[in-house]
């Protein structure tokens, strides 16, 4: 048996515990419990059992209270922290699952968990069997031999004898010794002062043991090391303080344990056991795993009546049901994701939990049973479907309702969505499928499309599924949509705030959306494909010029040759290191060292221009329809936290327009012959929120007498007149103003500015000075944002902070920097919606040839009859100015022309 085979593997469990918490991102739960160690620890055990099925696992951590380290040496470990709360509170889940795996958990008073992994592994060794020892500390290396070997499972490094030499410079035996001499900061063992890691090395490889390097004092002096002739003497005047250390660091190996290595022996799984800690730890994945393994079910399922529909007789049924439903769940599936494209082949529905229908009518593979037609089908239901007043509940019904006009089918009634529910009970701290949020709350694991339809490009569309198959997926879908608007309806109806935020602005959001999406924008196919000629020209000539610079080529898109030629060839300084410490050559590091030299800017340059052309000239002609030969966007409710829409396939929020080329391609969305595109703009919204919110009595007099805020707050600033204010001070108070409502720090500013830390931190203070209500709003909100958790806008819309009272000091700062800007930016987006609601609602009641085709950031575009431009125009402000009541006023900027950059 190898040491790769191992007869038993010993976890190091008190080192990845905390390697876990510090290595990782945050992670919590919806509620904001803590569990990203706890993640982080369990995922590497399941490595482990994994990689290794024939050994036997046990899981080692420290116990509370002393060791003997501390009755020899009181200081040991004075210096580290006491346990973060954060990991505090996970203890226990991690001990908990880790006994529900079945693997035995040590922890031994008195000694540590070191001293019992290494008892353990000299057992083993000395029974000639061979032990794997996963740690992530280096003082493990003493244990390593023929028989005992580390892993460390975060790196992927293997450590046997030959390793400990490679990466130490010296043999396992050695390590005590090394650590003696240099001493260990984190432990704080002593060492010998003065004595760093090179002079460790050289006295060990030249010397031989610590023992041997104090009976040679003498011929020190003679090796070639820094300061030799002294240290002798220091060594010998530190005699006491190295064998200490030599003490300190020393792994026991004879422990007395409960039981031997050969006694150690792993359990069975606690399957409810793991559920229980999966579910309140949100390890949806993993919750998957266990109820797929068979070991158990969850206590609420409950038994299930699915029909698949064939027959007129029981499809008559259900119309009976559907009818005399007040509510009834229901869901199409159709043969892509592409609503423009899609066809539904069935659909299912249910009126309560348990019992459901699929109806198939277009699944046409070889052998496939007869079907109702979908003409029989989809007549039957239209009547159904287009009832306002018959109340339907899905999940993401946006996409269902697009389908369905495919087969002359206008969705109403859209009552309630679960994904939404989802969303506003907790936008970041879910995801908000119905795979993910049938684990979450109903704690069942659902048939997922990849069982059925296989992956890759060998997956089947549904069309082509199985119907016996098909039919328990699609009837599950809609059951389960029912189940979770049940547990998550009375949820949402709970908190008035969160309520209304649902009621009054996401769901009558949806059909608008969906108008919009299905109506489309026109774009010039021919100006995209001269602007990607054009842009490949440039892209062409900049990384010739970028070969000159760095004296020959190189792979602009790689960002290793691109490092070797910044760092290594051309000596640039470096900004900042990866996570594995080569130099970075991330944006802002290049952003930065552009300022500087003209290699850097080039490739910005360059990557700015290749992106523009691969994802917008070169990908929108082929995103246009056949059908309507227009570009036809998905947006997206339930992504951002902050209540803003996301736009997909294509992207519309990301379009750049700070470069001429990023404008241009604004220029290819045109208006139709006969028509010109409106494009109205909220103006500094954020910065009116933030007078509203805070009520400082000097931004709110700024507002509402139609000053330029960002020349006013230059004039205070810098102290000038309003007259005398010049372009670069207002840019600088631009900055300010938008950076402060960010939570920009001084650091941030000054180094936005370009200008010395001091100076922008007095920019900072003389701002405040001038709206002191901003000062006090800020304070404010990030009080409460740590008495509640989370933050609100103006209209109730909750973002949840977890890290708000964490206490690592920069995840606790980017949550009060979140707090600061969510109420704004929030706001903003409930501002924006509720004006599209109000504008679709002019449209749907008037014969006005006008309609909405766009929605980016603060900004509606609308499509209008060239007649019916200036009444339309008029219309749009005063809907948009008054879509919500501030203390100042919402100022509407509008824009006319034949394409989206003209009207911009």
């Amino acid at each position: 048996m190898t040491a790769l085979d191992p007869a038993l593997v010993l976890v190091d469990g008190s080192s990845y515990l905390y390697r876990a918490f510090h290595a990782l991102p945050m992670l919590t739960t919806s509620s904001g419990r803590n569990s990203g160690a706890a993640k982080g620890v369990i995922n590497m055990i399941r490595r482990l059992k994994k990689d290794y099925p024939k050994a036997t696992i046990a899981v080692v951590f420290d116990a509370k209270g002393k060791t003997f380290r501390d009755d020899i040496y009181p200081e040991y470990k004075a210096n580290r922290p006491p346990m973060p709360d954060e990991l505090r509170e996970q203890i226990e889940p991690i001990h908990a699952i880790i006994k529900a795996m079945g693997l035995p958990l040590l922890a031994i008073e008195g000694v540590e968990a070191d001293d019992v992994i290494g008892t353990l592994s000299a057992q083993a060794a000395e029974a000639g069997k061979s032990v794997l020892v996963s740690t992530g500390d280096k003082d493990m290396a003493q244990l390593v031999n023929e028989h005992v070997t580390l892993v460390n499972t975060m790196t992927d490094t293997v450590m046997d004898p030959a390793g400990v030499k490679e990466k130490f410079g010296l043999p396992p035996e050695l390590i005590i010794d090394y650590l003696a001499l240099m001493g260990d900061k984190v432990d704080n063992i002593p060492g010998v002062p003065g004595v760093g890691e090179k002079t460790a090395l050289a006295l060990l490889q030249n010397l031989g043991s610590l023992q041997d390097i104090y009976q040679k004092l003498d011929q020190i002096p003679e090796l070639p090391i820094r300061g030799a002739k002294k240290l002798p003497e220091k060594l010998e005047a530190e005699r006491e303080k190295a064998e200490l250390s030599y003490e300190l660091a020393t792994i026991k190996l004879d422990v007395e344990l409960p039981l031997a290595f050969d006694e150690i022996q792993q359990g069975d799984e606690n399957a409810d056991e793991l559920l229980h800690w999966y579910r309140e730890l949100e390890f949806n994945t993993w919750i998957d795993e266990v109820l797929a393994g068979g070991e158990t079910a969850p206590a609420e399922e409950i038994p299930v009546e699915y029909d698949v529909v064939l027959d007129k007789a029981l499809f008559e049924q259900w119309l009976k049901q559907l009818d005399a439903a007040p509510l009834f769940a229901f869901d199409t599936e159709t043969t892509s994701l592409d609503y423009m494209q899609a066809r539904v082949v069935g659909v299912s529905f249910a009126v309560e939990a348990g019992k459901a229908a699929y109806v198939p009518f277009g699944h046409d593979y070889l052998g496939a049973p007869d079907q109702l037609s979908e003409e029989e089908v989809l007549g039957a239901l239209k009547p159904l479907l287009e009832n306002p007043d018959k109340a339907k509940v899905g999940q993401n019904l946006k996409y269902d309702a697009n389908v369905l006009v495919n087969h002359g089918i206008t969705l109403r009634g859209i009552s309630e969505d679960t994904m939404l529910q989802s969303y506003i009970l907790d936008a970041a701290g879910n995801r908000h499928d119905m795979d993910s949020l049938a684990l979450k709350y109903l704690g069942h694991s659902t048939v997922h499309y990849e069982d059925i339809a296989g992956k890759g490009a060998k997956q089947l569309t549904f069309n082509q599924i199985k119907i016996e198959e098909a039919g328990f997926y699609a009837a599950e879908d809609a059951d389960i949509t029912l189940k979770l608007h049940e547990t998550l309806r009375p949820q949402v109806a709970a908190e008035k705030e969160l309520d209304d935020v649902y009621r009054a602005i996401e769901m009558p959001l949806v059909p608008v959306l969906s108008r919009m999406e299905r109506f489309g924008a026109k774009v010039d196919r021919a100006l995209l494909e001269k602007q990607s000629q054009e842009l490949a020209g440039k892209i062409d000539a900049i990384q010739k010029e970028a070969y000159e610079e760095a004296g020959g080529p190189f792979n602009l898109s790689s960002p290793k040759q691109l490092g070797e030629i910044l760092f290594e060839k051309l000596e640039l300084p470096v900004v900042k290191k990866t996570p594995k410490g080569a130099p970075s050559t991330a944006e802002e590091v290049l952003v930065e060292l552009a300022h500087d030299y003209k290699l850097p800017q080039l490739i910005l340059d360059y990557r700015g221009m290749a992106k523009l052309k691969s994802t917008y000239t070169d990908k929108l002609p082929q995103m246009l329809s056949p059908k309507t030969g227009r570009i036809h966007t998905s947006y997206h409710q339930a992504v951002a936290a902050t209540g803003r829409l996301s736009s997909t396939d294509p992207n519309l929020q990301n379009i750049p327009i700070k470069t001429p080329e990023g404008r241009r391609i604004r220029q290819a969305f045109v208006a139709e012959k006969g028509y010109k595109l409106v494009a109205a703009d909220y103006s500094q919204i954020e910065l009116r929120i933030m007078a509203h919110l805070s009520g400082d009595e000097g931004l709110i007099k700024a507002f509402a007498e139609g000053e330029d805020i960002h020349r006013a707050t230059a004039a205070e600033v810098f102290g000038a007149s309003l007259d005398e204010v010049t372009d670069e001070q207002r840019r600088n108070a631009k900055a300010i103003n938008f950076g402060l409502i960010y939570g920009m720090s001084a650091f941030g500013l000054a180094r936005q500015l370009h200008i010395p830390r001091g100076e922008a931190q007095d920019y900072i203070d003389r701002y405040f000075d001038r709206y002191p209500g901003v000062a006090k709003f800020m304070d404010d909100i990030k009080t409460s944002a740590k008495e509640k958790g989370y933050v609100e806008t103006l209209f109730g819309r909750r973002l949840y902070l977890p890290d708000i009272k964490a206490s690592n000091g920069m995840r606790r700062q980017a949550a009060e920097r979140i707090a600061i800007n969510a109420p704004m930016q929030g706001t903003a987006a409930d501002i924006i919606k509720r004006a599209m609601i109000d504008v679709d609602r002019w449209l749907e009641n008037s014969d006005v040839d006008a309609a909405m085709i766009m929605q980016v950031h603060d900004e509606l575009i609308l499509e209008v009859a060239e007649n019916e431009v200036e009444s339309v125009s008029k219309k749009l402000e005063m809907l948009m100015a008054n879509a919500a009541e501030l203390s100042v006023p919402l100022e509407v900027g509008l824009g006319i022309g034949d394409n989206w950059d003209e009207a911009h």
